[in-house]
């Protein structure tokens, strides 16, 4: 009998600490999710810092004149949604956000720095010189 009662004992101890084990996760997996920080209501850009377009490099000024007058861009990928995945930018619905290359000179391929437009009225310009990791909202008239 002592040994029916010591092999119950070990199954409810294994049982006892896999619960715990799953209370624990979840707790913790709860207490990650509470940290994020909330993205910004699309068209709320009081949280990012505004920056000249002057003080950009002269790249940028050159993509924002061809945004403006339509292109021609000089890659396909130009002038395409951009989806902000990364959850940056203001939450907004698909189809707000284009993105535009900003050359990088002596780098043969697209390279990191783009504009992204968001579709307000003024229209909204972002910079990012790192393949979306940060972004600034540029001041066209500066």
């Amino acid at each position: 009998m002592s040994e029916i009662t010591s092999r119950t004992a070990k199954v409810l101890l294994s049982l006892l600490l896999v619960l715990a084990g799953t209370f624990t996760t979840s707790t913790q997996s709860m207490a990650a999710e509470s940290v994020a920080v909330a993205q910004a209501a699309c068209g709320d850009t009081s949280g990012f810092r505004k920056v000249a377009l002057s003080g950009l490099p002269s790249q940028a000024t050159d993509t924002v004149r061809l945004i403006q007058r339509g292109g021609p861009y000089p890659y396909p990928q130009d002038n395409q949604t951009f989806y902000n995945r990364e959850g940056i930018l203001p939450a907004c619905s698909t189809g707000y956000y284009e993105e535009y290359t900003v050359r990088t000179p002596g780098v043969s391929t697209r390279g990191a720095r783009r504009i992204v437009t968001g579709n307000a009225t003024p229209k909204l310009y972002f910079y990012t010189p790192d393949h979306y990791a940060s972004f600034v909202l540029v001041d066209i008239t500066r």
